[in-house]
């Protein structure tokens, strides 16, 4: 069981912290965590910019334990923050529908001219160019990672793309499974319900007290 009770919130591409507000209200209020929502510029920065606030952030709080939860590119930033900065007084992480093993919708956006203006740095350098699974291995061998896949295809990720297999809308399942994690699980939620849904938030906690997530066996 662990006994860190601070939990550092993330959003992601195109959006603002408050977007996180309700996991971090749900984890203060129901499951006693002290919740902070951390943001960042993900159109203007790169990805290491935004991994490396995060870990000035996380430094200059004094925390002496805490854990991470991203939403889809914030998930990319904590885990990047990790393999830049391995000493970070991180135990656990969850990534919400994260895009760790690219993402077909960012990478067809980004071969038009158009949606290069929408993709934005730290997508392309985290899940275009060089995604998590050519880097986070190391990350996964010292932090344990729990991943959060949703399962309900409605989102802005069909304009750009047609999913093969299981997806939230924005991202397929497979773009979620990084080799080494500690526990994945599917649940019924779009991209966006990922970080709206009480059962979200509740398996959120139960990997940041136990390392895995609920299920029914």
């Amino acid at each position: 069981m662990s006994t860190a009770k601070t939990v550092i919130c993330l959003h992601g591409m195109w959006m603002r912290r408050g977007v996180m507000l309700l996991v971090k209200r749900r984890l203060q209020n129901e499951h006693q965590y002290r919740a902070h929502l951390f943001g960042y510029p993900s159109m203007r920065r790169s990805l290491d910019e935004n991994a490396q606030a995060l870990a000035t952030y996380i430094a200059e709080q004094g925390f002496d334990s805490v854990h991470l939860v991203g939403h889809s590119l914030g998930g990319v930033v904590a885990m990047r923050a990790l393999a830049l900065n391995p000493e970070l007084p991180v135990h656990r992480v969850v990534c919400l529908g994260s895009p760790l093993c690219g993402s077909t919708p960012a990478r067809r956006l980004n071969r038009k001219n158009w949606g290069k203006r929408l993709v934005g740095q730290t997508v392309l350098d985290g899940v275009v160019n060089t995604p998590a699974s050519e880097w986070a291995g190391e990350v996964c061998n010292t932090h344990e990672i729990g991943v959060i896949a949703g399962t309900v295809p409605l989102g802005l990720g069909q304009i750009a793309s047609s999913f093969d297999g299981a997806n939230d809308g924005t991202v397929a399942v497979s773009e979620t499974r990084l080799r080494g994690v500690k526990d994945h699980i599917c649940m019924a939620v779009n991209h966006t319900g990922l970080a709206l849904s009480r059962d979200v938030t509740d398996q959120i906690a139960a990997f940041f007290r136990r390392g895995k997530f609920l299920r029914d066996d």
